[in-house]
């Protein structure tokens, strides 16, 4: 009799078990948690309210300081092209026009670039310690301050780009881009390949961490059903991390959107909206920066608090779109 209830009860001890994984969830937090537990994530939380409130704050500031030209020109400051500070005449087309092309040239650049060495750097075309290389140098340009590319553009890049600028002119003059005659090295097109120097460690870097986080069986299935490399990569790894390669390139363009000192110091700061590449422009951090430390209290600090609003605008949009960007990307593949 002993023995025959034996299985009985290792049968009902076997089904309490399973009942026990059924019910169990590792991501449940209803239950007990340590007291650290719980203060961590009431520090958390009190973190983002914090910096949430600091950048509500900032963004308030701003609004008070550029209240007055607000009152003034109200939306038509947006397109406006006068810059008269005598006068009190003021208008943001031509700096949001710069800060625009020339972020657009550096993203235009910099993308299939940083693109390029991630895959260089992720994928097995280099032995292991020419990529680790090739990727610390590359990274080491984020450590360079602006200044000093500023300065390297001055005396050393655009001596030698300068003659292709003037070919451009000369050759390509039918071209509404490259219609100046005799261009100066300070330019729209200058500014915008310094910026895409500038933010190429940040397209780089997080696009390689993004490929070397894909799966490596993703990399393995697609070669065994007969795709190349090149088949494996643009079918394959690339779609895979599409969400990570967008947020990398909105970064970057965050960072380009930003830029001060060295656009300021190649891009010819001269308020003008021109079709060409190769004539001067202004940017709003650049007209910041020269006309801040000046500026007389009343209009002009409140012309130039409203450009800064602007640009905090410009790059909230950027970031709305390339989540929406990646939301429809996700949608449209399932």
């Amino acid at each position: 009799m002993a023995n025959s209830s034996e299985p009985a009860d290792k049968n009902s001890l076997d089904q309490s078990n399973l009942d026990d994984d059924e019910n169990l969830d590792l991501t449940a937090i209803s239950g007990r948690n340590f007291w650290f537990d719980q203060g961590f994530t009431r520090l958390v939380y009190f973190f983002a309210v914090v910096t949430f409130a600091v950048l509500f704050l900032m963004t308030w500031v701003i609004y008070q300081e550029a209240l007055p030209a607000i009152k003034q020109f109200g939306v038509g400051f947006l397109w406006g092209q006068d810059w008269d500070t005598g006068n009190g005449i003021f208008g943001a087309l031509p700096y949001i026009y710069g800060t625009l092309v020339s972020s657009a040239i550096a993203l235009l650049l910099a993308v299939p670039v940083g693109i390029a060495v991630a895959l260089v750097t992720s994928e097995n075309f280099l032995p292991p310690s020419l990529r680790t290389t090739l990727a610390f140098v590359v990274e080491l340009i984020a450590a360079i301050p602006s200044v000093i590319i500023g300065l390297w553009a001055i005396f050393i890049f655009i001596p030698v780009l300068e003659p292709l600028e003037k070919w451009l002119g000369s050759t390509l003059k039918m071209i509404p881009l490259f219609n100046t005659q005799d261009p100066v090295g300070t330019n729209m097109l200058t500014a915008g390949i310094i910026l895409a120097i500038m933010i190429l460690p940040t397209m780089a870097a997080i696009t390689r961490d993004v490929l070397l986080a894909i799966p490596k069986e993703l990399r393995s299935a697609s070669m065994a059903l007969g795709g190349t490399r090149w088949e494996t990569i643009f079918r394959v790894l690339l779609p895979s991390g599409f969400s990570g390669i967008v947020s990398a390139a909105m970064l970057a363009l965050g960072r380009a959107l930003g830029e001060t000192m060295a656009v300021t110091m190649v891009i010819g700061n001269s308020a003008q909206i021109s079709a060409s590449l190769l004539d001067p422009a202004y940017t709003i951090p650049s007209v910041l920066a020269n006309e801040f430390a000046e500026a007389e209290p009343g209009l002009h600090i409140g012309a130039l608090s409203y450009l800064g609003l602007i640009l905090f605008g410009l790059t909230l949009a950027v970031n709305i779109g390339a989540v929406l960007l990646v939301r429809w990307f996700a949608r449209k593949n399932k």
